[in-house]
Formats: structure tokens, C-alpha cells, sequence
């Protein structure tokens, strides 16, 4: 949901960080590679139950996740298998930090299972969406390479999650459950969304004139 206001902001900022990328010589496929093994750095941390260097971590990798495309358009090297490396590292991302927050507090278990099993139906559904919005040449709402459908959980949503979690150990059996209970929302918007979009009666006016769904 705040992920469209950080699209927005990041590139009037990104500037030195282009230039950096440049002067290393790498591609935004680079950049994507380099915020996934920040993001495996951040897991590592977590998993050895230092939470500051997990926080640190995390954040610079999303930084990382948030400036490839910026890049990729500053520079003219924009590409389909681009904006596919960039999801799936980032959900593998996000997976590598629920999966070190089980090792490092094994007591809630069935709350971090509960956190992968929404992932997937999160992912599936934005994707699912957003194929479809695309076959019928709605107009998209972002920049991005992949299409995907809008959510109340999304990366800049997920590390407040993950900070929080890190930072206030103590409250995890509150807070786990507030963040699944946020991904089953923007499960279940996104499929009332689809439901108003993709039914023929329901879908002509186009995603301009919907809501655009809590998630």
C-alpha cells in the first residue's frame, strides 16, 4: 500500500546511488542480486538472534530491491527477465526472514508456517490479477516490469513487519498474528477486487473507477 508512495519519492533521491552502480560497472540485474544477498545477510543475523544488524541489513537490501528498476529506466536496460528476477528474489527474500525468525524463536512455529502459507497465496493472487488486468489492457498502475495487483501487504508493509518483530521480541505472540491477519486481508480484498474487475457485468467500468482494495 505505501510501496506507490516510495516509488514516487525514490528516484528524486536515487541519484548517487545510479552513479555508484555505473562505477561498479553492473547491470540492475546486479542490483537485484546484490539486494537478495543483503537480504540472506539480514536472515543470517535474525537466525543468530542479532536483531540491529537484521534491521540494518534488511533495510539496506531493500534499497538495494527498490533502486534496480529506477535504474533499469535511468540507464535504458529494462527487461522482461528483469522485472522477473526482481519478484521471485524478493519473495525469496521474504521467505529467508521467516524462515531465520523460526530459528531464532522456534515457540511460534505455527505462526511463521502461517506467514509462508499466506506468502504464497499473497503472490498468487497479485499475479493472477494483475495477468488478467493485463489481458484486458486495463491501464497499469505503476511502473514496474511485472504487473502485479495492488495489496495492503506489500515490501514496505512486510519490513515494518519484520522491524517491529525484531524490535519488540517480547510481543511476538501479538504481533505475528496482526501480520497474518493484515496478509489474509489483502488476500481476501484482492479476491473481492478480482471478483468486481474480472466479472463481465461488474468489470467494464475498468480498475481506474474501483476501489482499489485494502490491500
Amino acid at each position: 500500500m505505501i510501496d506507490n508512495a516510495f516509488r514516487t519519492i525514490v528516484p528524486r533521491f536515487a541519484g548517487p546511488l545510479l552513479t555508484l552502480y555505473r562505477r561498479l560497472g553492473w547491470t540492475p540485474d546486479h542490483v537485484s542480486l546484490a539486494g537478495f544477498v543483503l537480504a540472506l545477510f539480514a536472515a543470517a543475523a535474525v537466525a543468530a538472534k542479532e536483531p540491529l544488524w537484521g534491521i540494518g541489513l534488511w533495510w539496506f537490501s531493500r534499497l538495494a530491491d527498490g533502486t534496480d528498476g529506477v535504474y533499469a529506466r535511468a540507464s535504458g536496460q529494462e527487461s522482461d527477465f528483469g522485472a522477473y528476477l526482481d519478484i521471485v528474489l524478493d519473495m525469496a527474500a521474504y521467505g529467508a526472514m521467516v524462515l531465520a525468525f523460526g530459528i531464532a524463536w522456534p515457540a511460534f512455529q505455527p505462526q511463521w508456517t502461517g506467514m509462508l502459507f499466506l506468502y504464497v497465496l499473497c503472490i498468487a493472487s497479485a499475479l493472477a490479477l494483475g495477468m488478467q488486468e493485463a489481458k484486458r489492457a486495463f491501464p497499469p498502475r505503476d511502473d514496474r516490469g511485472l504487473r502485479l495487483g495492488a495489496g495492503l501487504a506489500e515490501g514496505g508493509e512486510t519490513g515494518m513487519a519484520y522491524t517491529v518483530f525484531l524490535l519488540f521480541p517480547n510481543h511476538l505472540a501479538l504481533t505475528t498474528w496482526v501480520w497474518i491477519a493484515i496478509l489474509a486481508t489483502t488476500v481476501l480484498a484482492r479476491t473481492l477486487l478480482a471478483r468486481r474487475l474480472l466479472t463481465p457485468e461488474r468489470g467494464k467500468a475498468g480498475p481506474g473507477d474501483a476501489e482499489p482494495s485494502s490491500d
